[in-house]
């Protein structure tokens, strides 16, 4: 049988046409710096380039970043406050209520405890997460919270974590979310058309639904914990970044498996070879059980020795994370005093 990608039957489906790609140099709307990504037609032969993935091997590659990095002291300080720079502050809990969601914002926009701060030299810094990132009812709340700030909010949309809805609610949720004022949009995949290599359906959804954001930056989320292998985190990968997504996301944070450094690999892997096919540079969140200062200094370290100094900013790099920052904290306070404390001295919402 040939190993080649083919595509699944699926009726009369035409790819929707995307705009000629821009200049890589083409200015970008609200705070983001980075060219968006235009996306380009959905091309199955570059897909079968770059879809053989060596699990031994990437599992070898991060075994050695791992070990051979040990970063300590003053510059174990620095890189975790850059963690905390490229972190999505996230609440998305069954229980979540606007005051939480306004405890959370609050705690965005002052990180750190003042003796912190001031152990740390940083009191004339502005070092806060890159975004808030919440359910839709609570998208306004969290747009007046941090209003000002320079903190983006972000929308998990499309009947997430499962995106088990009709396509056209899926879009209206989106729209949704950017009319209460979220300027990124998570979205989510249904896994089913990756089992099923309904590559040119899946990328027709994803195209509709970076039209429905608009100026909203698109961050697709895989849910590399249900796709089975990393042939299919390679591909659904490509489609994605080829249907125009600003960042690719590993999971939903509700699947059993969530980010893992080896399937992150292989994403930022994707992510190079679709750079060096475009020259558009695009985004990675891995997100789901990152939750130590030690794995966030794991993931930075992936991203520095695999696409370089550019992917630990965070236009193209984020954490998603809920109980990071408080480990975060932790750690900083131990730098500066040699003494760990307890959780509850550095209060999350």
């Amino acid at each position: 049988m040939s190993s080649t990608i083919r595509e699944a039957d699926v009726g009369s489906s035409k790819v929707t046409p995307l705009p000629a790609r821009a200049a890589a140099n083409t200015a970008v709307p609200h705070d983001h710096r980075i060219a968006r990504n235009p996306g380009m037609k959905l091309d199955l032969g570059f897909m079968e380039s770059v879809r053989s993935v060596n699990r031994s091997a990437l599992e070898r590659r991060v075994a050695s970043l791992t070990k051979r990095r040990s970063i300590k002291a003053d510059n174990q300080a620095a890189w975790l406050l850059r963690a905390v720079a490229c972190m999505d502050l996230t609440t998305l809990n069954s229980n979540d209520t606007e005051e939480r969601v306004r405890r959370l914002c609050a705690k965005a926009i002052n990180p750190f405890r003042r003796d912190i701060v001031e152990g740390l030299g940083i009191s004339g810094e502005t070092i806060r997460p890159a975004a808030v990132c919440v359910y839709h009812p609570f998208v306004a709340t969290a747009v007046d919270a941090v209003r000002g700030t320079g903190i983006h909010v972000a929308a998990v949309s499309t009947a997430f974590p499962h995106g088990l809805a009709p396509l056209s609610t899926r879009l209206q949720e989106i729209e949704a979310s950017v009319r209460d004022g979220a300027d990124e949009i998570d979205v989510v995949i249904p896994r089913g058309l990756v089992f099923g290599a309904k590559w040119r359906e899946l990328y027709n959804e994803i195209v509709s639904m970076r039209a429905a954001c608009g100026d909203a930056h698109l961050k697709v989320i895989l849910g590399t914990g249900d796709l089975a292998t990393l042939r299919n985190v390679m591909l659904a990968s490509m489609v994605a970044m080829m249907a125009g997504a600003d960042f690719i996301k590993t999971s939903t944070g509700k699947e059993s498996v969530n980010a893992t450094l080896p399937v992150g690999l292989a994403m930022v892997r994707a992510i190079r070879a679709y750079f060096e096919e475009t020259g558009y540079l695009i985004g990675f969140k891995p997100a789901g059980g990152i939750s130590t200062a030690k794995a966030s200094l794991d993931w930075l370290v992936l991203m520095k020795e695999e696409l370089g100094r550019p992917w630990l900013e965070p236009d193209l790099f984020r954490f998603g994370a809920s109980s990071l920052l408080t480990d975060i904290e932790r750690q900083l306070e131990h730098h500066l005093t040699g003494h760990y404390s307890a959780n509850h001295r550095h209060a999350m919402a």
